[in-house]
């Protein structure tokens, strides 16, 4: 998204995110992600350039491939919102022999405080026993009574050796930690190899598309034009020249702050010799799709029957959705007198959230809502995001209250038959046009 769209996303719909999980799970487009190790020994920690300890940095895919092992898919909706998900609780300190803590501070700290939030928002140690929570084995400890305990054992005892003789017994085989070495006294400090804040920076920056670096850019700008302390500005932007120039040339510009302060001092130089890595871009490594994707439709009445036939027709095969978006969330008369149910009323449903856009209106629905600011507002936010439109001739009327001329744009496109569909739900799967972008943003 960009930074506007996702803006005006947030005051149409705070769940939009959330419904899209959930709409994508209910039309059996599940969501999926892949699992990825990146594993090393210690002879590699020792001469990778960075302490791997330290959870701001990452070590590049083509130093250490990642081993994909498994797939997480979400592939049925909860029953119970309140019990599945409000009472769900993720904690760091649950591990099965053969994976141990490291020492990463973020990690350690995250040990403490994960287990305090749960005793907290949860209101019990037992909070283990919540279905949500609950192995779905077996699992026996010596926890037993307290506030709010779900199950109880049965039997007087829960310790060992006791007076009755009898009682649970601990296994032998329980968790054993690694037994690492550690050479000299325990000290509550930051290791030197921490120092270097900037080089990774740089390589991150670097490994972008000129597209994703503009955005970096604006959103730097943006946050520091919330900043109230010219100074902490002009700090920020001495910190962004260790990373790159260019980069900080761009926010001080986008600022207006005149002269450039002094680079920050450095702890350690920031290193140039780091290449890109492709791996964290992720424009490079878009997958380009319609799959899971929602197009909207703007219709009126007199809409032609055998186009939105057509595009239904076309992106059921992508796998993505028509959505039909009219003046009234009731529906449309169509040009062959047939009722069209709509899906969102056009005040409700917005472009922004939608992936493309379709204009499919008649004449009379043309002239009708060129005066109409939330039709103007669905095309021109539309362009403004950068997103391919497709439209019929009777729509140039409102294209053009919208300040849109789509003779001048490759992602507006004309739909005048099946061809011509098909070539804007083939051009959709690109979903952005970033090189519009320069045209409608130069700010």
């Amino acid at each position: 998204m960009v930074w506007n769209e996702a803006l005006k996303i947030n005051g149409a719909d705070p769940d939009f995110h959330r419904r899209d999980l959930w709409d994508a799970i209910g039309s059996g487009e599940f969501p999926e992600w892949e699992l990825g190790l990146q594993i090393f020994d210690e002879a590699f920690a020792e001469r990778f350039p960075f302490d791997v300890l330290d959870s701001t940095k990452i070590i590049p895919e083509e130093d250490v491939p990642v081993r994909r092992v498994g797939r997480l898919v979400l592939d049925r909706r909860v029953e119970n919102f309140f019990a599945e998900t409000e009472q769900v609780a993720f904690c760091t300190q649950n591990i099965v022999r053969g994976i141990d803590f490291t020492d990463d501070p973020l990690l350690q700290g995250r040990n403490f405080s994960y287990l305090d939030t749960q005793l907290k928002r949860l209101g019990s140690p037992h909070f283990t026993q919540l279905p949500i929570n609950a192995p779905k084995c077996p699992f026996h400890n010596l926890q037993q009574d307290g506030h709010m305990a779900l199950t109880n054992p049965k039997g007087r005892v829960n310790y060992e050796p006791n007076s009755w003789g009898a009682g649970p017994r601990e296994t032998p085989e329980g968790y054993q930690s690694h037994p690492a070495p550690v050479e000299g006294p325990k000290l509550r400090v930051r290791a030197e190899s921490f120092a270097d804040h900037y080089s990774q920076a740089r390589q991150f920056y670097i490994s972008q598309t000129e597209v994703e670096q503009a955005h970096i850019a604006a959103a730097l700008i943006f946050e520091l034009s919330k900043v109230e302390t010219p100074a902490i500005r002009q700090r920020m932007v001495a910190h962004l020249l260790n990373i790159d120039e260019a980069l900080a040339n761009r926010v001080g510009k986008g600022l207006a702050l005149g002269a450039h302060p002094a680079p920050a001092e450095a702890a350690v130089s920031t290193r140039l010799d780091l290449e890109p890595s492709p791996a964290l871009s992720i424009l490079h490594n878009q997958v380009k799709t319609l799959k899971g994707r929602k197009v909207g439709c703007l219709v009126s009445d007199g809409v032609d029957d055998e186009l939105i036939a057509a595009l239904r027709r076309a992106l059921d095969d992508e796998g993505g959705t028509l959505t039909l978006v009219a003046p009234a969330v009731g529906g449309v008369r169509t040009a062959g007198g047939a009722w069209l149910e709509a899906d969102e009323k056009l005040d409700g449903g917005p472009s922004v959230l939608f992936d493309a856009v379709v204009l499919a209106i008649s004449k009379a629905g043309g002239e009708l809502l060129a005066d109409e600011s939330t039709a103007r507002d669905f095309v021109a936010d539309a362009f403004a995001h950068l997103k391919f439109i497709g439209y019929v001739p009777e729509a140039r009327p409102l294209m053009e209250q919208a300040g849109v001329v789509p003779d001048k744009d490759q992602g507006v496109i004309l739909l005048s038959g099946k061809d011509e569909v098909q070539s804007f739900v083939s051009a959709a799967r690109n979903l952005r046009l970033w090189a519009r972008e320069p045209k409608v943003k130069q700010i």
